[in-house]
């Protein structure tokens, strides 16, 4: 057999990303931890375990072998795509209070299994998203847009557009609430998403490589149109329903939903997410209070596990003071300016357990309690993340210097591993990071394997992502893999995250506010140049960009609004017009269409098309559901009218991101190839200027 190459391996592993322990719960009691875990960095078939923490023993409770192919319920795929889930088997469970007993769906088919015995029931049911009450006596899971109770339907849709127990498009998507039913904690009641797209616009996905195949329609809220219409029930297993009252006219969305003993919250946010509020619903009357109102000038961002109270009913939250996103318990700010509070993780009785950054490049934990105040529980350079619960905590770490993840479990003895499976890449990035220019963007920069300073001048290549959704310089060794393959190809390649990423405070995020553009292609044009000048080889008359989704936009945009800096790109599921978008996502950072129409013409490239003198690669996955095929097809209409040559490469059944082995591996090779073939391949002179014809 031929060697495994890089992009083989890269798209075999779903981005090393298989056979990586995942999805963690751990028992009130500290003595056991649940999770998920597939038997090889190649193996895409989840399997349950357990983690003894006394004893460090792991034992495999279901191992739901080779997939059976059967058809998913309709709920459960949608929330795949939306997740980019790219593995099988389970990939998804949710347990009872005491972490005695599991519930999952296997090819949409519900399952039970004793934790502790590892008995499976089947269920006799299909759905998805099943959840057990606190006593695991009940199941409610949501099977053709009704909600039901241990195999009867409770809620059913009471419209041609209504769903009962499902998140609409823009929570999933945009706000990072995946799910629309709670259990209360006394397992008396649930509480229920009633989501009608009756107002929402349709959208249609066709496959043209199958034009005997009828088009997908699904409910698609574009900036400036009509959201869902979302409302909040409490009933009971009987079927008795209260409506939870709020003023919806002003706070149309619910960004979040947490129920414990202490109490039910809910978080709703304005039209133009420059408010929002924490309310406590009533149980038994659905009536509100506000607990807190929070209002910005430009947008509040939604912070991952708020808000939330610890078991003194003290309220968590963060709040954006001092340029700082800062945890606050109670009254109280308990973390300080600098010190940027980036998701809740857990809160295990009084202690609060958060992810946090000083230094963009690296991610720690941090617990806070009143009676240990604030700790840092991460001391190691790299990425760490986690979870806590029973007094015992969970670190998942990544780092530049090793491959893969380590997983300890600390708390009551010396700390225990969990065995990762995941692949190690059949090379090692040697990866730089440095502070460019006077913003101190941080960078990673790769050179070929073995290259030697001053042998030769190299071709550069620019890989961000650079967008609001996340930043790619961090310290995780695994994820510079195709970067350095790039490299080893004879290029120097340069990854930078620009003004708008997350982990430099909140005035950092908003430096795109009303403008998406102007300030991340300033950003890279500007670290390209800073790093000319400390590394000497790289030539600036051969510089190429590369990127997918907002990184796809943006090299889109590099080669057509400067193409002194930028002579090659290739753009993946770019978004090039703005009001193709959803609504949640777009104007939290461009407003409403309707009041800013100037900010979606200055975020938007399709009326740039005529400027195009570089050679530009459009790629899209023609079953996009989150950025439509459509942005790259009217981009490539307007280059064709002004008589631009371009390449596009549409991806005949693929969604946002390729899931096919084959696919994402040629991609990868066609990319190479382009930039190859469309980069001037003369030498420059020391001072890297001179003109780069195509």
């Amino acid at each position: 057999m031929p060697p495994l190459t890089l992009p083989r391996q890269h798209a075999r592993t779903a981005r090393f990303k298989l056979g990586v322990p995942r999805d963690f719960t751990i028992s009130p009691d500290g003595a056991r931890v649940v999770f998920l875990r597939s038997s090889a960095g190649d193996d895409p078939v989840n399997r349950l375990w357990t983690l003894t923490v006394a004893t460090g023993e792991e034992r495999l409770l279901v191992d739901p072998g080779t997939p059976s192919g059967a058809t998913l319920p309709e709920a459960e795929r949608a929330r795949r795509e939306r997740t980019r889930e790219r593995a099988s088997g389970i990939v998804a469970y949710a347990t009872d209070a005491a972490v005695t007993k599991a519930v999952y769906a296997l090819d949409g088919e519900l399952h039970t299994v004793d934790l502790l015995t590892g008995a499976i029931t089947p269920l006799g049911a299909t759905g998805s998203d099943p959840r057990l009450d606190s006593s695991g006596r009940h199941v409610a899971h949501v099977s053709d847009g009704a909600l039901h109770v241990d195999g009867r339907p409770l809620l059913t849709p009471d419209g041609p557009e209504v769903t009962w127990g499902l998140p609409e498009h823009v929570a999933a998507e945009s706000m990072a609430r995946h799910r629309g039913h709670w259990w209360s904690p006394d397992g008396t009641r649930l509480l229920v998403a009633r989501v009608d797209n009756a107002g929402v616009s349709r959208w249609h996905l066709s496959d043209p490589a199958d034009p005997g195949r009828p088009p997908r329609t699904m409910a698609y809220p574009a900036a400036g149109t009509a959201n869902a219409d979302v409302t909040l029930w409490l009933t009971t297993p009987a079927g008795e329903r209260t409506e939870v009252i709020w003023d919806r006219s002003a706070f149309e969305y619910v960004a979040a939903v947490s129920w414990t003993g202490q109490g039910l919250l809910v978080l709703v946010q304005s039209r133009d997410q420059r408010t929002t509020r924490v309310l406590e619903a009533d149980p038994e009357t659905g009536a509100t209070t506000v607990l807190r109102e929070d209002t910005d000038d430009a947008w509040l961002e939604l912070v991952p596990g708020t808000p939330a109270r610890t078991a003194g009913a003290e309220l968590v939250w963060t709040v954006d003071r001092d340029d700082t996103r800062r945890l606050m318990v109670g009254d109280d700010l308990v973390t300080p300016p600098g010190l940027q509070v980036l998701r809740i993780l857990a809160v295990d009785g009084d202690t609060v357990l958060a992810q946090c950054c000083d230094e963009p490049t690296e991610r720690h934990l941090y617990t806070y309690s009143r009676a240990d105040g604030l700790v840092r529980i991460t001391s190691e350079p790299g990425l760490h993340t986690g979870t806590r619960g029973g007094g015992v905590t969970l670190v998942l770490t990544r780092t530049l210097e090793e491959h893969g993840v380590r997983v300890t479990v600390t708390g009551g003895r010396a700390a225990t591993r969990i065995t990762s499976n995941g692949a190690v890449p059949v090379l090692r990035p040697k990866v730089e990071l440095v502070s460019l220019g006077k913003r101190e963007l941080r960078g990673a920069i790769m050179f070929p394997a073995g290259h030697v300073p001053g042998s030769r001048r190299l071709p550069v290549l620019l890989s961000p992502y650079a967008g609001p959704g996340g930043a790619l310089v961090l310290r995780g060794l695994d994820d510079f893999a195709v970067s350095q393959w790039f490299a080893d190809q004879g290029f120097a390649v340069l990854v930078v995250d620009g003004r708008g990423t997350p982990g430099r405070g909140p005035a950092w995020e908003r430096a795109v506010h009303l403008d998406k553009l102007s300030a991340a292609l300033e950003d890279q044009a500007d670290a390209l140049h800073a790093a000319a000048g400390r590394f000497p080889d790289l030539d600036l008359g051969r510089v190429a960009i590369r990127g997918w989704s907002y990184g796809g936009y943006l090299a889109a945009a590099a080669v057509l609004r400067h193409p002194d800096v930028f002579h090659a790109a290739v753009a993946g599921a770019p978004v090039t017009d703005a009001r193709l978008y959803d609504t949640h996502w777009q104007e939290r950072f461009l407003g409403h269409p309707g009041e800013h129409p100037e900010a979606y013409d200055r975020s938007s490239i399709i009326a740039d098309a005529p400027a195009l003198r570089r050679p530009l690669m459009l790629v899209h996955g023609l079953a996009d559901d989150n950025v439509f095929a459509a942005h790259t097809l009217r981009l490539s209409a307007a280059l064709l009218a002004a008589g631009r040559p371009h390449t596009v490469l549409p991806l005949p059944g693929v969604s946002h991101m390729t899931a096919q082995e084959e696919v994402a591996e040629n991609l990868l090779l066609l990319e190479l190839d382009f930039l190859r073939r469309n980069l001037p391949q003369h030498d420059l002179d020391s001072r890297g200027t001179g003109s780069s014809p195509r």
